[in-house]
Order: C-alpha cells, then structure tokens, then sequence
C-alpha cells in the first residue's frame, strides 16, 4: 500500500531510469529531461530534450473494490485503496540548430522506448531511491510499464487538447497504484459462539427454509380482496409456535392490527378472520405477516409480508328506486362498512360514470352522492375508495353474476 505520494514516485522512477540510460549513450550525453504539458514543455530551450508527461489517471476496475490482502481479516470492513492505472506520453526534441533535428529526436525517442521496453517492472530500490518519503515501494502488487497502443483518431484528439503541434511520441500505460484510504477500519469483537448454546449450523434435508414464512393468502370466493367479518386462509410453512399472532399493518393506522388465528391451526395453515369492527378499520392495503414464538426460541420471528386488500362494502342504498328532480338530478345516499375517514378519497361508480363523494369531514359511514343528469335505469353501483372497490361480483357461484344488492333504479 502507498501514500499519496504514489503517483509522484511513479514519474520521478521513470524519469529517474531515462536519465540513467541516456547518460549510458555517448551521443545524447547533455539531453534534458522534463516532466511538463506539452505546450509548455520545450520553453526557450533549443537541445535536446526528452519530455515525459502523465496526461490520464484513471482507475483500475480490477481493484477498485477490492481489499487489500492481510490488512482486513474476516469479518472487518475497510476501504478499498484508490487503485489507479497511469497513462504517459514520452516525446523528444532533437536540436533545433543542426539539419538532422529530427534524426537526433528519433535516435533519442528510440532510446526511451528501449529503456521502458528492457524495463517492463520499476525495482522497490529503484522506487524508494526516486522520491523521499514514498511508500510505493511497499505495496504488494508491482507497478508495471507497458506499451499503450493509440489509434490515429486518439492521438490526433489528445494532441489537439493540448493545443500544440504534433511531435512524434510513444505512450504507455502504468499499473497498478494502490493509494491507501484514510478511512478507518471497522472491526467488530470476535464471536463468541455459533448458535444456541454454540452448536454452529443446523443443516437440515430439505428445500424449504427452517424459519417461518408465508406463501399465499386465499380469499373468500375466489376475491381478490376480503371484506370485515370474512375469513382469510394463509398458507406457508413453519408457521407453528407457542404463541402465534396475524399482524396487519397500514400507512394510515398508528398503530398494527393485532389477530389471533382461528382455532385448529397447523405448521401449514393458519386462519383468521377480520374483525367486523366497522370503526377501526378502513378499506385499504395492508400488509400481512405472522408473528411466531417457538418453543425454543426466546424472541419472536416475523414472516415475510404480503398486501392484503380490504375492500368496502355496500350495505344500504337510499333512496331506491330514486326519483330524479326538474333538471334530472338525483342524490344517493351509501351506508358502507369500514367507516370512511375524512382524508380517504372515496367516489360511486354508476354504470360508466365516476361521481365524487360530497365532502365528509369527520369519519362516517355515509355519503352523499349529487348526480347530474342521471338517465333513467337500472344501475349497479361500485364504492371506490383510495383505489379500492366494493366487490360487485358474487364469483362464489358456477358462472359469475352481479350482486343484486348493489343496484338501484333511478326514475
């Protein structure tokens, strides 16, 4: 792992190992070695030159969510490093006096090359001689060079960001870097045991899970949502214990309703019925689990939760028949169970029609209906409220009918 001086020890390594081969060369003896953008690069020098510049960081996707090894054990959570992969541009000057300028820049480019070429891993000597305080030459993964292939469109794109003219160059890639992150490792006590009285895993021959859970609610008469006073069947498994409770929760109650199982449940089957209390509840979406005490077991286990739909319910319609005015207008009155609340949205549904229910400010099992322009008829009503509809049809019988309760006549 490394500090943050990482990157500056990877580009003072490099320029450290061009400076040692040039030096090595009798014909490029004197060359400078520089390290700037390329617009800024050559200055007011006119020599030889070679000039090394890291134009991209990038990071590596390998380790960019990997731990560390041996700086995390099991169980801890630390921060992967920064893992960066380098990408520089090498170009080279010749001088700018002599006729072989450019000969001069190849000879000196080539050299470059030769050296990343013969040089494809940076020694630890080589990284900690290079820059003081960098750690680089600690990390466990080595910092490798190698070549960058670039397509004419890349380099044509990259020397135009640069905003100067092209010189001939070579490119490379170098990787990996691993920077150490500043955040502190999370590491929690060891576990003392493995399960109730450290007996470790329990296996067991079987597909289905060892804990309590639901699969399917199955409503009265084929519904799909369940009215006060019916029974629902929830069928799951491991749904036995001591003291088993139907929990039903909603956004619009404080708090969860609290229902014990009918008589004659099994580990399979548990059935409950909704209370007829037509004042706390409210025709909505609930959400369903079971609450479980096993016998040996101290804490109670919760099921997964599936919706459940209480649907509202039509019990009286007044007037009917109802008579229409002068202007053709008729006003129903519903009487419904669960009482309605004042912020719960509730409308008729009168053949094709949606009629608003007039304003209710206190919870009540009433409303009123003003109908416009009714036509003639018979009508089967629909109750919706908060998106939910009475049910108006009776599937309980062979072929499904229209519940007859749930019309009126208007005339």
């Amino acid at each position: 792992m490394s500090n943050a001086l990482a990157i500056a020890a990877v580009t003072s390594t490099m320029r450290f190992l061009l400076e040692n081969s040039i030096q090595a060369d009798p014909a490029l003896t004197g060359t400078l070695i520089t390290t700037k953008p390329p617009d800024k690069a050559r200055g007011t020098n006119t020599g030889r030159q070679l000039n090394l510049f890291l134009y991209q960081p990038q990071t590596n996707a390998a380790f960019r969510n990997s731990e560390i090894p041996h700086r995390a054990t099991q169980g801890e959570a630390g921060m992967p490093p920064l893992a960066l992969n380098l990408f520089y541009l090498a170009t080279a000057y010749g001088e700018e006096q002599r006729a072989d300028e450019e000969v001069m820049s190849h000879h000196l480019l080539g050299r470059a090359m030769s050296t990343f070429h013969d040089h494809p891993l940076l020694g630890t000597e080589e990284i900690r001689n290079a820059l003081p305080d960098n750690d680089l030459h600690q990390q466990i993964e080595r910092v490798r060079i190698t070549s960058q292939p670039m397509t004419l469109d890349e380099i044509s794109k990259l020397w135009s960001a640069f905003q100067t003219p092209y010189r001939l160059s070579s490119f490379y890639q170098v990787a990996v870097v691993l920077i150490e992150s500043t955040r502190q490792l999370r590491a929690p006590l060891p576990v003392l045991t493995r399960g109730r009285d450290d007996r470790g895993v329990i296996s067991q021959p079987s597909l289905i899970p060892p804990y309590p859970a639901i699969d399917q609610l199955t409503l009265p008469a084929r519904q799909n949502a369940v009215r006060l006073g019916e029974t629902v069947l929830i069928s799951g498994h491991h749904l036995d214990g001591e003291n088993v409770r139907v929990r039903l929760t909603n956004r619009q109650l404080p708090e969860p309703r609290i229902l014990a199982p009918e008589p004659g449940m099994t580990s399979t089957e548990v059935t409950v019925v909704l209370p007829d209390q037509p004042a706390d509840w409210i025709a909505d979406v609930y959400l369903l689990a079971i609450v479980v005490l096993r016998p040996d077991e101290a804490a109670d286990r919760i099921t997964n939760e599936l919706p459940l739909l209480v649907a509202p319910q039509i019990t009286a319609i007044a007037p009917n028949p109802a008579i229409r005015d002068a202007a053709g207008n008729v006003t129903l009155t519903l009487t419904c169970i669960p009482q309605i609340r004042p912020d719960q949205r509730a409308s008729l549904l009168l053949g094709d029609r949606e009629i608003r229910a007039n304003a209710h400010p206190a919870q009540t099992d009433r409303l009123d209906f003003n109908i416009t322009g009714a036509t003639p008829g018979d009508y089967f009503l629909r109750l919706r409220v908060d998106g939910i509809d009475s049910l108006l049809i009776d599937k309980s019988t062979t072929v499904p009918v229209f519940d007859p309760s749930q019309k009126v006549t208007i005339t």
